[in-house]
């Protein structure tokens, strides 16, 4: 099929890509002629694995081209919409992205072309699109297709994703536009993928509920853990213990610095705005206090950090590893990580940070901190180690040669992923998160 994929940034780009993968003639368009030269180019403007493999793949096949010209998107039979919905000042999402991106594929959109709204949004914002579309083209389809990809697996979230939602409206018109999407994610149906057809506002709450009890589940077992510490518990093998109940599961109750990132932040603030918005002020109240305890975990790893150092951080040195919020990603957006090591540079610390991939993103946001090429250059004389983000390399570490390189043995889990027991033998004072 031709498919045209407006917004080029993490989700658009991995979108174009992957659908060109599953053999369809994409075009992507963004209005930034930066990103585009690089994608031509075949680099992509971000850390995601196996994306620069199946670019270079669909541009060598001729399968895609990018531009940033949206008069290019014309012909294409479904036109997916990927662009940014950051979060306002307000706490609500910032539809002014969305608003853009429709307003300049309107005049281009032919009669029998589907309109699919990939973007995360507040519920409502496809009604009010469709009406938009309407007008612009009453024989056009305005369809919501949300997305759920994991950073660090967005290719094969993509490619293979665990479910499929089309939210469609009713009558023939719904129908065909099943019919259409089914064509475009052939592939993945036949493999058994499993499909929901319901309406759009259902298909649009889809992805923010999804994350607000992903956030929620986060945080409750972080606020266990604060509870850990100071009953002498371990937060840890109470997870293993509860995550045996099949109505819960282990996944996700992992404490440690709580969530970060692009989407569950701000995803759980725009939601509870767009709640008060609707008349129901109390409804998701509960979200607030989510999004504090997951705060919280910033502040109780500081608090940590600095009672290592003898309760003053000023001209200590502090070995940050770990940037990005999550491994296997370079995105710094709400990283708990970049925070905490920032933090602890404006307290006075002598912080020099690594990441594997999260450095150059790192350098934009907070380029006043001292950036090391690799591990060891980081822990060099080190008074205190803070394992930030859960990098392979991380997890390997050998504490006889960490211990090797650093000034004292001090050294805080957190993300609870080190053998506290190795550590401790190898003669480290080892401190977890509520363990």
């Amino acid at each position: 099929m031709r498919i045209s994929v407006i917004g080029c940034g993490y989700l658009g780009a991995v979108h174009a890509v992957s659908m060109a993968k599953l053999g369809h003639e994409v075009v992507g368009v963004d209005v930034d002629p930066v990103k585009i030269a690089a994608l031509s180019r075949g680099e992509a403007p971000f850390f995601e694995p196996g994306l620069p493999e199946i670019l270079s793949e669909a541009l060598a096949t001729g399968r895609i081209r990018f531009t940033t010209e949206i008069a290019d998107v014309a012909g294409s039979e479904v036109h997916f919409l990927a662009v940014g919905t950051p979060q306002g000042a307000d706490g609500a999402a910032d539809l002014r992205y969305v608003d853009a991106a429709v307003a300049a594929l309107l005049p281009h959109v032919g009669a029998g072309q589907l309109v699919v709204g990939k973007s995360t949004v507040p519920v409502g914002t496809a009604a009010r699109l469709a009406d938009d579309l309407a007008a612009a083209e009453p024989d056009a389809t305005l369809v919501w297709n949300p997305e759920f990809l994991r950073e660090g697996f967005a290719v094969q979230d993509t490619i293979s994703p665990d479910r499929i939602v089309y939210g469609v409206p009713d009558g023939v018109e719904g129908e065909r536009a099943v019919e259409v999407l089914d064509d475009v994610y052939a592939a993945a149906l036949a493999a058994g993928t499993p499909r929901l057809v319901v309406d759009r506002a259902t298909a649009e709450l889809v992805k923010v509920s999804a994350n607000a009890f992903l956030a929620t589940k986060i945080s409750f077992i972080n606020a266990m853990a604060e509870i850990a510490e100071v009953t002498g518990a371990d937060v840890t093998a109470l997870a293993d213990a509860i995550g045996l109940d099949a109505r819960i599961g282990r996944r996700f109750l992992n404490a440690g610095l709580g969530f970060g990132g692009g989407c569950l932040p701000k995803d759980i603030r725009a939601f509870r705005a767009r709640s008060i918005e609707l008349g129901l002020p109390h409804t998701l109240d509960f979200l607030e206090d989510v999004d504090a305890v997951n705060l919280r975990r910033r502040d109780r790893l500081v608090d940590v950090a600095t009672e290592l150092l003898g309760g003053d951080v000023q001209g200590r040195r502090v070995a940050v590893l770990g940037l990005a919020f999550k491994p296997d990603s370079d995105d710094v957006r709400d990283s708990p990580a970049l925070d905490i090591a920032a933090r602890l540079r404006a307290a006075g610390a002598v912080v020099v940070a690594y990441d594997p991939e999260a450095v150059h993103t790192s350098q934009r946001v907070h380029p006043e901190l001292t950036y090391a090429e690799s591990a060891a250059e980081a822990l060099g004389g080190a008074d205190v180690v803070l394992v930030l983000t859960e990098w392979q390399e991380f997890r390997d570490l050998e504490p006889a040669a960490v211990g090797a390189l650093v000034a004292a043995k001090a050294i805080v889990d957190g993300r609870n992923c080190l053998d506290p027991q190795a550590w401790r033998q190898a003669g480290f004072t080892y401190r977890g998160m509520g363990r």
